[in-house]
Parts: structure tokens; sequence; C-alpha cells
């Protein structure tokens, strides 16, 4: 495996936010769609229900919606965890950057050559 540094733990950080942030907002989308559905299905319910439809299909139309709606709030849940996830992604870029983007710096800036340098000399006390 190779060496982590601190800009592949940026570029990971950050890539990993917005995967995440990409698939919450996918999940928020079908959970709404879904919620539309359980409400048409509320209304064919109500509507099947004053046409005489026996009562058995009325109630499974009716049972039906309230599943989905229930499918919905649970889509919805899931995507606030997942917003959560993103928060918490975004606060370890953030970490990383209060900690390591002043050694970043000075690595950046140094005048000499420190790609050959062995770190375990640095960790010697």
């Amino acid at each position: 495996m190779a060496d982590l540094t601190y800009r592949r733990l940026q570029k990971a950080v950050t890539d990993l936010a917005k995967e995440v942030a990409k698939g919450s907002e996918a999940i928020r989308s079908a959970a709404q769609w879904i919620d539309e559905e359980a409400q048409d299905t509320a209304r064919v319910s109500e509507a099947i229900g004053g046409m005489g439809v026996d009562p058995d299909t009325v109630s499974e139309t009716s049972e039906l919606s309230k599943i989905m709606r229930g499918v919905s709030e649970a889509a919805i849940a899931y995507a606030s965890a997942g917003d959560n996830t993103t928060k918490a992604a975004k606060a370890a870029y953030d970490q990383a950057h209060t900690t390591h983007n002043g050694i970043q710096e000075a690595y950046s800036r140094a005048p000499v050559d420190m790609s050959n340098l062995n770190r375990e000399w640095l960790r010697q006390e």
C-alpha cells in the first residue's frame, strides 16, 4: 500500500463527501417520488371506495399507500444519515487541514529535495 500523504487524505475525504452527498440526494429524490406515488395510491383507494369496489380491494389499496409512505420515510431517514456522513467527512477534512496543512506548506516550500528523506529518521527522539 502506498504511503498516505496529506494530499491523498484531502482528496480521499473530499471525494467521499461528494459521493455520499450525491447518493443522499438521489435517495431523497427517490423518497419524494415514492411519497407522491403513495399519495396517488391513497387517492385511488378513496376513489374506488366511492365507486363501490369490493371492500377488500379498497382496504388493500389503502394498506399499500401506508406501506409506500413508510418506505418513503425510511428512505428519507437513510438520506439524513448520509447527510451526517457527509458532515463527518467534511469535519475530517477540516481536522486534517488544521493539523497538517502547515506541515504540508513547509514541505512544499522547502528548498531541499525531501522526497528521499527517511521518515524513520524524523521519528527518532
